[in-house]
This record gives C-alpha cells, structure tokens and sequence, in this order.
C-alpha cells in the first residue's frame, strides 16, 4: 500500500490511477512538494526542461505573451493534472508559460532522475506518451472547433472540458473558478461575445454566474449544445 501523502490524492486522476503501481510508486518516491505564491512563474517558454508536475491543490495558467503584451492562453489547469511531460521526449526548452493561479501547491518531479529512471525502465515510455498523445488529441479538437464551430458552441464545449479536467476527472466538476476573461482568451473571443453567451446559458437555467465562478447547473443540456 502507497503511503505517500498526496497518492491518494492523485488517484482521482485518470491517467495517475491507471498507471502500473510500480510507476506510482516510482513517480512519487522521485518527486518533491512545491508550494507557490499567486502569479509565481514556474517557468517561462524558453527555459530549459526541468522536470514534470502534478497540481495538487490551486492552479496554472498555461500560456504566453507576446512583445506587444498581447495574451495567448491555452488553459488553466487544477488538479490533479500532469503537465511539462512535452520537453523528456525531445529535451527542448519550454513552449508556453506556467503561472500559479492564486496559493499552488504542485508536485515536482525533477527532469534528470525522471529521465534516468525511464533510461532504466524503458517500458514506461509509452505510459508517459499516453499523457502526452491524450493532450494532442485535445489539442486537434480544440482547433477544429475554434476553425468550424460558433462561439456558443465552443464555449459549451469548453466549459464541459474543464469541468471534466480535460477528461482527467469523474465525476465533472460542477463550480468552475474561471473569470469570464479567462474564459475569453481560451477562446480567442472577445469578452463582451463570452460575457453574452454566458449570459444567455445562464437565462436558460443551464449555468450560473458569480465573480470570478461559473457554476454548472445542467450538465446534460450544456453536454447538448456542444453537438449542435
């Protein structure tokens, strides 16, 4: 039996809980506990590979800026979500941002005894390449519907993935932590076009809107609308 404190804590993670017991074991017997202050940058694109990381508790933005401050973000991740795995298979630097969203606590498993330990048990390979291959997916979809779907539609389709962490959690969260703008900048929608689509969800009975909170209050009727 696992006795580290935070195991059963990721087990409510698909892609934690199916791992081989061995490579939990492995993971968290490499790994160390960070705890990060609101808007602490734990790396920034271009930085060397410095490992793999859990959120346990809080969130990361993923993202990044450009000269002229204009913001790309590509999602908020909470826990208990897996994220930096993209720079083991190529040893790369970092291609986007990562900032704490308010108090982060994250696991941290540290680049070159990662590395060694894959080097030693290559068979492992492939289950760190199913984290990897499932974000692509996501990534595919995400890009189909910003090119082929309507606003209201991608935001249903959004909102239902983050309260299903990204196909990492059962079952959905059902209060969302995500400003409106937030929401925006995922989307590359404006946040007058966000504020009114929600709006609309909310009229129908389907969501809920508070400061900074989106709460799901038919999960089903929303699941409709991103088939549309």
């Amino acid at each position: 039996m696992n006795t580290h404190p935070w195991h059963s804590h990721l087990l409510a993670g698909h892609w934690y809980s199916h791992l081989p017991a061995e490579l939990q074991s492995s993971l968290l017997g490499m790994s160390r506990v960070r705890r990060l202050v609101p808007g602490h940058r734990l790396f920034q694109r271009g930085d060397p590979p410095c490992g793999m990381y859990a959120v346990l508790e809080g969130a990361v933005r993923i993202g990044a800026v450009n000269e002229q401050g204009k913001e790309a973000l590509l999602s908020v991740v909470e826990a208990p979500h897996w994220f930096g795995e993209i720079c083991l298979f190529d040893g790369q630097p970092r291609t986007h941002d990562a900032v704490s969203v308010g108090q982060c606590t994250l696991l941290h498993l540290p680049q070159a005894p990662l590395m060694a330990f894959l080097q030693e048990h290559p068979v492992y390979w492939r289950d760190i390449a199913r984290l990897m291959s499932h974000k692509l997916r996501l990534t595919f979809i995400n890009l189909e519907h910003l090119s082929l779907m309507p606003a209201p539609v991608r935001v249903a389709n959004r909102l239902l993935m983050i309260a299903e962490g990204y196909g990492e959690i059962e079952p959905a969260r059902r209060v969302l932590q995500l400003p409106q703008e937030q929401l925006a900048l995922m989307l590359s929608l404006s946040r007058q076009t966000t504020n009114q689509i929600l709006k609309d969800l909310q009229a129908q009975g389907i969501v809920q809107l508070a400061y900074g909170e989106i709460e799901i209050l038919d999960i089903e009727r929303l699941r409709a609308l991103t088939t549309i």
